[in-house]
């Protein structure tokens, strides 16, 4: 057996040299100081990977347009086995490697591990640290929610204020006039199709580089060198080991915010970034008017520029860590800045005006029923049906109880009774009721609905409420809004609605969409002041959820 393994891996040695080739990896020489400070690298390696397998998992169920990845994600986190622990990984994998390259950078950069010759190693890595950050900008969109939306407006917005760049920028990031399907198709595109193979490229280059060049000894370390393996890669091993396990934890703990879908004429939100970019978001609150291209792009240029060029500014000979003190002070001053923005940033975040838990107590039965529903309260008391029927109790009446009988019949049968029935029940007094099938089918479905518990709550739903249902059926509007989980989301949800824009902005938004958004699909509707007045008491009685 033994015999047979060897012929094998020599016969794959002969023709692929992979057997060299790992021996060279594992076994190199490394300085007898290497030791758990220089873990970083490998484990952002790691959560690169995983990173890239998550993207593909996701990938497989995601659908890359606008309201599509919507409600694509909502699949996924929903109704997709492992689908919320997948998106968790991803999610959480981005902001962990952010957080481990940024490390990384630091503990080269106190120990002066960019002297020459490893100046291009340097250089190198600031580019994949701008490549991870690029990552999080990018795929901020893809959920296509209020908060990825909104975020990217501001990063369009930002991308335009750079001298002489700006409108190339804004042109080619497709957010001329606003973010739109153009601007989605080529933040999907630069995140999956772009990103990716440039990182491999630059992570297999600047592992090449630090080969080339050795791990940096600490100054003044004489004893002989060790390898690579074992004892570093057990502690490789096992730093990525914890990462994983920690990034396990806050994908199955920390539930990834998904908000309602994209709505751009919500210019009530108010965005806020990632919490890697805060720092600059708080920056640019400082930097009003005039100074806003200092804060947006002179200061974040220069500062990557300041760390290109320290190799070639810091050029004296290698100290001990602790004879760094210039390192050490520039790190420490740069964190407390960070850090401070940072918590400022979240601190004076603004708080929701009104909190869920605090709207639903005051929401009513009717409130929470779906449009065809509530409609059907409006044919119940067009079509007087309470002459011969009662919702609650009271005095006897020709026609059962309709909250306390239980409805046993299907709804074509029902439909089928209203039409004609004398044919379903003969010997019935009920005439026959003159709609038709939506208006028959919005019937059934509040008839459905009622209970003994809801029937008093249903019958005293507000009458303009009611006929606002009726229009927003007639009008077929549920084919691209939601409203209480049903419809189909095309258009944004219009639970809260009352929250985010006054009626007279509601109104305009009905009678000519285009002046809000001039990219809409949304069509024009010629409604009657009265049909107009019901319609916008319907939208704005709508609770958020």
């Amino acid at each position: 057996m033994r015999v047979f393994q060897r012929r094998l891996i020599d016969w794959i040695e002969h023709r692929t040299g992979l057997e060299s080739a790992v021996k060279n990896f594992l076994f190199e020489e490394i300085p007898a100081s290497s030791g758990w400070h220089q873990v970083f690298g490998s484990v952002a390696v790691f959560l690169f990977l995983v990173q890239a397998f998550t993207g593909l998992l996701l990938a497989f169920n995601y659908a890359p347009t606008p309201g599509d990845a919507y409600n694509s994600l909502k699949y996924i986190v929903t109704e997709l086995t492992g689908g919320a622990l997948m998106r968790g990984l991803h999610h959480w994998g981005a902001s962990m490697m952010i957080v481990v390259v940024v490390l990384h950078m630091t503990q080269v950069f106190v120990y002066g591990a960019y002297k020459k010759p490893r100046e291009a190693t340097w250089s190198v890595g600031i580019a994949l640290l701008l490549l991870t950050l690029a990552y999080g900008l990018t795929g901020y969109l893809l959920p296509w929610d209020n908060r990825a939306y909104w975020g990217t407006v501001v990063t369009t917005q930002i991308a335009s204020k750079a001298p002489l760049l700006g409108p190339y920028l804004t042109r080619l990031l497709g957010g001329e006039d606003s973010v739109g399907v153009v601007t989605f198709a080529r933040f999907f595109a630069l995140h999956v199709l772009l990103l990716p193979p440039v990182t491999t490229f630059l992570i297999a280059f600047h592992i090449y580089l630090v080969r080339k060049h050795g791990v940096t000894p600490a100054p003044g370390d004489s004893r002989p060198p060790k390898k690579f393996f074992p004892e570093q890669v057990f502690k490789d091993t096992v730093a990525i080991f914890v990462a994983f396990v920690l990034l396990f934890v806050m994908a199955v703990v920390v539930k990834v915010p998904l908000e309602r879908l994209a709505d751009p004429t919500d210019t009530t939100y108010i965005p806020r970034p990632d919490w890697y970019f805060l720092f600059l978001f708080q920056i640019l609150k400082f930097c009003e008017g005039p100074l806003e291209v200092v804060g947006s792009v002179v200061l974040p240029t220069m500062a990557i520029l300041a760390l290109l060029l320290v190799p070639f500014v810091d050029r004296g000979v290698a100290k001990r860590l602790a004879q760094r003190t210039v390192a050490l002070t520039a790190v420490t001053l740069a964190a407390i800045g960070w850090t401070g923005l940072t918590v400022t940033a979240l601190v004076t975040t603004p708080k929701p005006a009104l909190g869920l838990e605090e709207s639903l107590e005051t929401v009513e039965g009717w409130q929470q029923l779906s449009p065809e529903a509530l409609a059907g309260i409006g044919y119940y008391r067009q079509e007087q049906c309470a002459s011969c029927h009662h919702l609650t109790d009271g005095k006897t009446k020709v026609g059962p109880n309709l909250s306390t009988r239980p409805i046993k019949r299907s709804v074509g049968w029902m439909i089928e009774h209203f039409r004609n029935p004398a044919r379903m029940v003969p010997g019935t007094s009920m005439p026959p009721i003159h709609l038709n099938d939506a208006q028959l089918s919005a019937l059934v479905a509040f008839l459905l609905t009622l209970t003994p518990k809801n029937a008093t709550d249903l019958e005293s739903a507000p009458t303009a409420v009611v006929e606002g249902a009726m229009i927003y059926q007639q009008q077929q509007c549920g084919l691209c809004h939601v409203v209480n989980r049903v419809g189909v989301q095309v258009g944004p949800s219009l639970n809260g609605v009352a929250g985010r824009h006054p009626n007279e902005w509601i109104e305009v938004q009905i009678r000519d969409p285009k002046r809000h958004s001039p990219e809409t699909m949304m069509p024009a509707y010629n409604l009657t002041p009265r049909e107009m007045e019901v319609l916008v008491a319907y939208l704005t009685s709508m609770p958020a959820n």
